[in-house]
């Protein structure tokens, strides 16, 4: 698979955090967290860029149902997309519809698909596991939908914003760690779910991946005082 060029507004980011100027946001588009700033600075979170190759991090969480689910339950599946997400988040909002699609279309195809949601509900009610449940039946999300509650698995995947998506060959290592695509709330661009569709066509396909990926962009994981990992900068 050959690496598609890479323009000027597709950018590593090599911390946790990113200031972008910009013009203020309505209020249902702003990321309430504390690195939210007022005025016309927004601060965002790309992905950690987690090493290409790592082993899938174990987990075991329960889903919208009550039931529990682990990683040995996808052992047969040619592949395995974990992706971190939440309710309230507005990048996850801007692409929830065809993310649903793209993931029924994933599993159809022998690809095992997972959300997992890690955020503080103290916080952020909007994410308990009730209003999960409510999401699921409102979005039509075919894939378990699993509540992170001691936050542990996020941090073994290292997972830092919403949306963030990890990627796993049949030998459960890590070969896409990135974007869904290029769109984002407010910049006009339709959610085609381009970057990630094309890594999940190559592992399926048995082929390589480039090393050289876009790193997703959303609002941070809202982190239990106490929790906040060693790559996350407020």
């Amino acid at each position: 698979m050959t690496g598609k060029r890479i323009s000027s507004s597709h950018l590593f980011f090599p911390s946790a955090s990113l200031r972008l100027r910009v013009n203020p946001l309505p209020l249902d588009l702003k990321c309430h967290s504390p690195l939210w700033k007022t005025g016309p600075i927004m601060v965002m979170t790309p992905s950690t860029m987690l090493t290409l190759g790592t082993p899938a991090p174990d987990f075991r969480l329960p889903d919208t149902e009550g039931n529990w689910v682990s990683l040995d339950d996808f052992s047969d599946a040619q592949g395995l997309l974990v992706m971190f997400i939440c309710n309230h988040c507005p990048f996850v909002k801007h692409i929830r519809e065809e993310l649903a699609r793209f993931a029924a279309q994933c599993r159809q195809r022998g690809l095992a698909v997972v959300a997992i949601n890690s955020n503080d509900v103290s916080t952020h009610p909007q994410d308990s596991p009730g209003k999960m449940k409510q999401e699921v039946e409102l979005t039509g999300y075919t894939f378990p939908y699993l509540f992170d509650e001691t936050q542990q698995v996020a941090q073994a995947y290292r997972a830092a914003c919403t949306p963030d998506f990890f990627l796993f060959d049949k030998q459960r290592r890590l070969v896409y760690r990135g974007q869904f695509d290029d769109s984002r709330p407010g910049n006009g661009k339709p959610v085609t779910g381009a970057d990630l569709r094309a890594a999940v066509d190559a592992v399926l396909e048995g082929r390589d991946l480039p090393d050289m990926q876009i790193p997703s962009i959303g609002c941070n994981i809202k982190w239990k005082p106490g929790n906040e990992p060693d790559y996350f900068s407020a």
